[in-house]
């Protein structure tokens, strides 16, 4: 699953594709079938990228990477505005560690909403893009 490039934007429904920078901000496109193009000015709203995202955990932060690979190899996903309860039993599965009391019923729901942007797009069953060389350098270096 390769989420690179993939951001959602405070106070706007659904994810975006980054497709552009200007001096004042990214050029965005909805992952909609309307594919909306949006400029969004760093300066005043708040971007996070999918790749980055972690949801709380009980012995550290879970990457919401490895619960939408555990969602992919489930066998049924519950709806979205299922209710809480039903989310909560469901996430038991694919996030077992998760923080049950920092973890709220919008966050599983949210989460899930991507699962089900996302889950029809060709990136969906891509690997991770690579990390420029310069990165992997940086990498080996700090684990000797």
């Amino acid at each position: 699953m390769n989420l690179r490039g993939l951001v959602s934007v405070s106070g706007k429904p659904g994810l975006y594709k980054v497709i552009g920078q200007n001096k004042s901000g990214f050029v965005l496109e909805s992952l909609d079938e309307q594919k909306v193009k949006l400029v969004v000015n760093i300066s005043t709203s708040k971007l996070a990228s999918l790749e980055d995202i972690t949801v709380f955990g009980e012995n550290g932060d879970l990457k919401l990477i490895d619960i939408f690979e555990k969602i992919k190899a489930s066998e049924s996903v519950p709806d979205a505005k299922s209710d809480g309860k039903t989310l909560r039993a469901y996430f038991r599965e694919v996030a077992p560690d998760h923080d049950e009391e920092k973890v709220y019923a919008s966050d599983m729901k949210k989460i899930l909403v991507w699962y089900s942007i996302i889950k029809e797009l060709p990136l969906f069953d891509e690997e991770p893009a690579a990390l420029p060389a310069s990165a992997e350098a940086e990498e080996s270096t700090e684990e000797k």
